[in-house]
Parts: C-alpha cells; sequence; structure tokens
C-alpha cells in the first residue's frame, strides 16, 4: 500500500513561517509530480503549489513569491515552505502524489490525511 503523510501544520501568527513535509511511503515504484492543495471551511480544496518529477513549479496566485515547493525524491519527501502567512492562508493542508506502484503501467493520484494551519491575526 501507499501512504502519505504530512507533518508541520501548526498555529502562526500572521507574518510567520511554517514549513510542511509530505513523506510518502510503500510499494512505490515512482512518483511523478507532488502537490500541496488546501481546502479552508466552507471552500472548495484548491490547488497552492505542484512540483514535477523535472523541476517544473506552479503555483496559485495567491502564495506566489511567499510559499516555496521542493522535494528530495531520494527520500520520496515534498516539502512547502510558507512564508509571510496570513490569516486567509488557514486551511488544512493535504499533500498530493501521483505515482506508479511497483509492478503497475498506470499512475494514481494519492492523498495524505492532511495538516491543519491556522494563521492568526
Amino acid at each position: 500500500q501507499v501512504q502519505l503523510v504530512e507533518s508541520g501544520g501548526g498555529l502562526v501568527q500572521a507574518g510567520g513561517s511554517l514549513r510542511l513535509s509530505c513523506v510518502a511511503s510503500g510499494n512505490i515504484f515512482k512518483i511523478n509530480a507532488m502537490r500541496w492543495y488546501r481546502q479552508a471551511p466552507g471552500k472548495q480544496r484548491e490547488l497552492v503549489a505542484g512540483l514535477t518529477t523535472g523541476g517544473i513549479t506552479n503555483y496559485a496566485d495567491s502564495v506566489k513569491g511567499r510559499f516555496t515547493i521542493s522535494r528530495d525524491n531520494a527520500k520520496n519527501t515534498s516539502y512547502l515552505q510558507m512564508n509571510t502567512l496570513q490569516p486567509e492562508d488557514t486551511a488544512v493542508y493535504y499533500c498530493n502524489a501521483d505515482l506508479y506502484r511497483i509492478g503497475e503501467r498506470l499512475s494514481f493520484d494519492f492523498w495524505g490525511q492532511g495538516t491543519q494551519v491556522t494563521v492568526s491575526s
């Protein structure tokens, strides 16, 4: 089985920083893109940042210049460095990975359980 486990969430004051981590484990052959999504209360889940195997990144306009996505392929780990956090960044943050499991020819999306980020004003 495949598991994605996020960590690093918490409560921070506006202007502060947090670093989220996502570790993928299990019968993984190859990870393609790794992404971070977030969902605030009463809102739809939205893409925050993505990073392909080739190093191409994309960010939501609301986080450009403040958030940075990175990954350590050797550790099957993705990171989201979040700086200058604002109250509107408050949400549950989810890790997502498009990956191949060992022995399979198609890749699938897998999700973590989410980690809460709360930014106080």
